[in-house]
């Protein structure tokens, strides 16, 4: 048994469950003319198309999903030519969502490494797994967590599991492949509330998380142990991984950026950055080499790593265009658009053209509203993005640019 809708019930195991049926998506509206022969019979067709395709749908077994969870060819490619600033081609495509919408706040979206696959959660405790093709975006599974207002959820970048953790002293860990769910926690030793704040380390072996008065917990992928600890002078608030997992970056309270060698559990570097008081929100570019940082005040840091661990505390870049506290960051896969968003705004979503630290001046669209922005991803390729928003749904953009998903 693999991608089937699951209820979880609060402390136990997976259970087997009855699949639930795929919502079959609403008929397309049209002009009824019953004189017009042409349009009576283009409409039965796409109706029969889409009652085919929805047949197929529910016949999606174990073989299936298993070749979309463990495809291995990468689907990342850099783009061959440079993003120009000032407008971004883009359209708006069907909800990634739009088959099972949430009744509550998504605080979470991620593309699978294959493109394929989207997982959206949120604080409807419903881990909702969806196949991202742009036309139909057909709801693979959904699993529900009794005790668990999903505030974070993400994949192990080796594409196996999920990490799905909430305002809980304890987290779960789904198996893609297995359709198994487990518990995990409290963790020996400690006393958090919560962990809801975390990071999966880039070769899957490591989850870190925010603990109390700036602890920051070591767990095993593997073992789900607490593996050790690291403290900052501050609380922790926001975390990322660098350099192939080999170094973490914090910061919070303090307004300092703290540098950690995992190899040796030690911060070689820290430094405050620049402006700040309160940091709440980091994201390093796939290469490593730019970090940015935002503020409870709007305002967002780009540092040249290298530089900066060279001893030099100037960004080379302070992006004003938030007015409230900046809660994702996000890279798209070359580095190029830089997302910003704050959830206390309505529209507050920006993407930010690297290479001149520009705005894109078409965005966000001025017709449709973004809602409460509280997620984004890019797929893998770039030519998706992904946004959960405080209204339940996940809207979904494809971005011309980019010839892959």
């Amino acid at each position: 048994m693999s991608l089937i809708s699951q209820n979880i019930p609060p402390k136990s195991k997976a259970k087997k469950t009855k699949r639930e049926d795929i919502n079959d998506l609403s008929s397309m509206q049209g002009n009824e003319d019953a004189q017009n022969e042409y349009l009576d019979v283009s409409r039965m067709n796409k109706k029969k198309k889409r009652k085919e395709h929805n047949e197929e749908n529910k016949k999606l077994n174990v073989e299936v999903v298993e070749d979309i969870l463990q495809t291995n060819e990468s689907h990342v490619m850099r783009s061959s030519t440079k993003l120009l600033p000032g407008r971004l081609e883009y359209s708006r495509l069907v909800g990634a969502n739009a088959e099972d919408p949430s009744n509550a706040p998504i605080n979470s979206v991620q593309f699978h490494r294959n493109v394929q696959l989207l997982l959206a959660a949120g604080l409807d405790r419903r881990l909702r797994f969806f196949r991202i093709d742009s036309k139909w975006n057909t709801k693979i599974q959904s699993i529900f967590l009794d005790d668990c207002p999903i505030r974070k959820a993400s994949f192990l970048p080796d594409g196996s599991q999920v990490i799905v953790a909430g305002r809980r002293k304890f987290f779960y860990r789904f198996d893609l492949v297995k359709a198994k769910v487990d518990k995990i926690g409290p963790l020996v030793g400690r006393e958090e509330k919560s962990l809801e704040v975390f990071e999966v380390c880039p070769d899957s072996s490591t989850i870190a998380f925010v603990g109390n008065e700036g602890y920051i917990l070591l767990v095993s992928t593997k073992t789900k142990e607490l593996i050790g600890t690291l403290k900052m002078n501050g609380t922790a608030r926001s975390l990322v991984f660098a350099d192939d997992g080999q170094q973490l970056l914090s910061s919070g309270g303090d307004g300092q950026v703290y540098h950690w060698d995992l190899r040796t559990r030690a911060c070689f570097h820290k430094a405050v950055d620049a402006g700040f008081v309160n940091s709440t929100s980091l994201s390093t570019s796939p290469n490593g080499k730019l970090l940015a940082a935002g503020s409870d005040s709007g305002i967002v840091n780009v540092y040249n790593r290298e530089e900066c661990l060279g001893g030099k505390r100037e960004p080379m870049k302070t992006i004003e265009n938030l007015t409230t506290k900046v809660d994702s960051l996000k890279f798209n896969n070359d580095a190029q658009i830089l997302a910003i968003s704050s959830s206390m705004k309505k529209n507050s979503l920006k993407l930010i053209h690297v290479p001149s630290f520009t705005v894109f001046s078409n965005w966000p669209p001025l017709k449709k509203s973004l809602q409460y922005p509280l997620c984004l991803d890019f797929s893998p390729g770039g030519g998706f993005m992904a946004m959960g928003n405080a209204g339940g749904k996940v809207l979904l953009y494809k971005l011309h640019h980019y010839n892959l998903a």
